[in-house]
């Protein structure tokens, strides 16, 4: 097993109680090859890396996944505690949740469906692929050595499609329905923090927002243009007869007040708009009960969102929080962002596809580990901030003011070099001393290899 560093091992070790002391030497193996492995993130790699490519026992690197018994779900409660204490150990605490696609091929490999891509389809092309759908858990707080706000993953479940239960006596779960269980999860963990969720529009449904209701978690999500909103309810007379109103009078629809001269916008600027730093938007607000025939009503803050220079169409957004500010609204649903980038990351910088199971549970396991790792590269990093500042790679065609994700991948890596006891040489070798700047240089590119 390999010597964690003190400065990373408080991170490390927190994870230790999940697993046997037999398969914790194996798991430690995995995670720190995972960490220094560039390109693919298979066991074979992770051994390659780690200087184990003739280990006889390979066989227990690959049973950590597949079949060792070890909760993920107790993981990802750990990795909560330990994000939550690091950065954000008071206050309200803001979490988006998203779907993403991996890309997977396989008769074995029983989870997969066909489902629309999102990178490689537009409104006028429609393309389809195979893989597997994540739906995925992530704490929007702003890292402070990024002086930005950073998704970090936290729970990860797979989602089949409906094929997946055709065989299965088991009903079929929609999106929602994991969607919902992940957030009672939420609640379960953080009994005593005020929780706040921003999701995209495919999570914008009555019943999705009643559940969040029930058990005390905002939600802010988009809100369709001809939406129906009413009035609050009058109250109820002494003596009426009858089934009390659930609403009131009808309001204009969100699209009628867009084409409304009589509409009154206020001018804001949106930070970190989608790429764009400091853009300007003009918004207008309100409170209504948001209801379709059958389901249960919304009491919601809706804003409606416009450009000014007319770069993007009209949008608009709710809030299940009435009191809720709109620059606060407009705030939030802007970082969700961040999880598209999050998911950007880990494909480019930690393997994510490029992973080999076919066993169900490893499946299941790998993919949310690599997420995860995501948020423990952040974690590490910070404690490297303690003592110095994270190096960054630019160069003069490419300026970066503050540290990206490579970067803190590359410092987490090059500190496991120089203090990790990887490769055991005879002391009869003779090595020769390298030279200095060429050494720097192998180091770079090491630990900036993607």
């Amino acid at each position: 097993m390999p010597t964690i560093p003190s400065e990373l091992a408080p991170i490390i070790l927190a994870f230790q109680p999940l697993m046997l002391n037999r398969t914790w030497e194996h798991a430690i193996v995995l995670l720190v090859g995972a960490i220094l492995a560039p390109g693919k993130r298979t066991v074979s790699s992770v051994l390659r890396i780690m200087g184990r490519r003739r280990e006889q026992r390979f066989q227990n690197y690959h049973r950590v996944l597949n079949r060792a018994a070890w909760d993920l779900r107790q993981g990802s409660a750990i990795l909560l505690g330990l994000v939550i204490q690091t950065f954000a150990p008071r206050g309200r605490l803001l979490f988006g949740l998203d779907d993403t696609i991996e890309r997977r091929w396989g008769p074995k490999i029983h989870a997969r469906g066909i489902y629309r891509d999102p990178v490689r389809s537009s409104r006028s092309h429609f393309v389809k692929t195979s893989g597997l759908r994540w739906l995925s858990l992530m704490l929007l707080v702003r890292v402070p050595w990024a002086q930005r706000v950073w998704a970090l993953p936290l729970l990860s479940s797979l989602a089949p499609s409906e094929r997946f239960y055709a065989d299965s006596k088991r009903q079929p779960k929609t999106l929602l329905d994991w969607a919902r269980q992940q957030c009672f999860q939420l609640r379960r963990w953080l009994p005593a923090r005020d929780l706040t969720l921003v999701v995209d529009g495919a999570f914008a449904a009555l019943e999705f927002l009643d559940q969040l209701r029930s058990v005390s978690i905002t939600c802010i999500t988009r809100l369709r243009l001809d939406a129906r909103l009413y009035e609050p309810a009058l109250a109820r007379r002494r003596g009426h007869p009858g089934r009390p109103s659930i609403k009131g009078a009808r309001l204009p629809s969100l699209k009628t007040r867009l084409a409304d001269r009589k509409t009154r916008w206020q001018t804001a600027t949106a930070p970190h708009w989608y790429g764009n730093t400091g853009r300007r938007v003009q918004f207008c607000s309100g409170t209504a009960i948001w209801y379709h025939g059958g389901l249960p009503p919304a009491p919601i803050r809706w804003v409606l969102i416009r450009d000014p220079e007319g770069r993007f169409d009209p949008l608009a957004l709710l809030c299940t929080d009435p009191k809720a500010l709109p620059s606060d609204i407009l705030a939030a649903y802007v970082c969700r962002w961040q999880l598209e980038v999050t998911f950007e990351e880990a494909r480019a910088h930690l393997g994510l596809e490029t992973q080999r199971q076919w066993s169900d549970k490893a499946i299941a396991r790998s993919t949310p580990v690599l997420l995860s790792l995501f948020s423990l590269v952040t974690l590490l990093a910070s404690r490297l901030t303690v003592r110095q500042r994270i190096p960054i790679l630019a160069s003069s065609w490419y300026h970066k003011p503050v540290p990206t994700f490579s970067d803190a991948l590359a410092a987490v890596r090059r500190h496991l070099w120089q203090h990790t006891d990887l490769f055991i040489s005879p002391a009869t070798t003779h090595t020769e001393k390298s030279i200095p700047p060429l050494l720097e240089l192998f180091s770079e590119a090491l630990c900036y290899a993607a």
